[in-house]
């Protein structure tokens, strides 16, 4: 499986894997503060809404893996962390009577954790791909096998997915909340994808569960965006 070399002995020896988890969540939170800042919302008004969230997110996504895994598997679902965290910032945010739509800042801190915390899915062995019977550049040697490295191909897909969505901020081309929809639908599409790749088992139509949801999610999303765009107009430029 692959390691990180060991650290400088005067420094805390951290796993590769927990290692990464932080520094996604790092990478997050400062794409979280960098829009707030360019819109010009107040950070202190909106950082307990991502504490918030993120307990909200480990939450979602610890339970929706036991419920995935009857029970039987401990770890996390991003799918399970987006709908726990959405949910737990909506009620939030009703009630301290917060109006202005915070999923934009959301979804830029979504696809720039994952990017990064993908990497520690690589280096702890969990979220590997199928067995394939090449030996390539493109794939890994994990659980005794040659595998796709899926865990590779959702950080990709997630750091361009964020560099799409700084693109669109600048050019100022959506709605308000119109990055949020945009994350969500192409973050599903990739899951979708690149499930294929996995090891999950199909339940209906040869379909994972984790491809149906996705399924609903881009339907979810990409609806939303739709009536976005037909019903709104893109955003002004502001400033603090």
């Amino acid at each position: 499986m692959p390691t990180l070399p060991t650290l400088p002995g005067f420094l805390p020896n951290f796993g590769a894997s927990p290692l990464f988890y932080l520094l996604g969540y790092c990478t997050g939170v400062l794409a979280f503060a960098w829009l707030a800042r360019r819109r010009g919302i107040s950070t202190a008004g909106v950082w307990s809404v991502a504490l918030v969230g993120l307990f909200g997110g480990l939450i979602g996504a610890n339970l929706a893996q036991l419920i995935a895994s009857g029970g039987k598997e401990a770890g996390k679902t991003v799918l399970g962390g987006i709908i726990g965290g959405y949910l737990s910032v909506h009620l939030y945010k009703k009630r301290i009577g917060l109006t202005r739509p915070l999923g934009d800042l959301f979804a830029l801190a979504l696809s720039a954790g994952e990017a990064v915390g993908r990497w520690g899915c690589f280096f702890g062995g969990c979220c590997y791909g199928r067995e394939t019977n090449h030996t390539a550049w493109w794939s890994v040697y994990q659980h005794g096998a040659e595998r796709f490295p899926t865990q590779i191909y959702m950080s990709v897909a997630s750091a361009a997915i964020f560099a799409l969505l700084v693109a669109l901020e600048k050019r100022r081309t959506l709605p308000e909340n119109g990055l949020f929809y945009v994350q969500g639908l192409l973050a599903c599409t990739a899951r979708f994808a690149i499930e294929y790749y996995r090891t999950a088992d199909a339940i209906l139509f040869g379909l994972t569960a984790a491809q149906w949801a996705c399924l609903a999610g881009i339907l979810f999303f990409g609806g939303m965006l739709a009536r976005m765009i037909r019903t709104s107009q893109p955003m002004r430029e502001e400033r603090a």
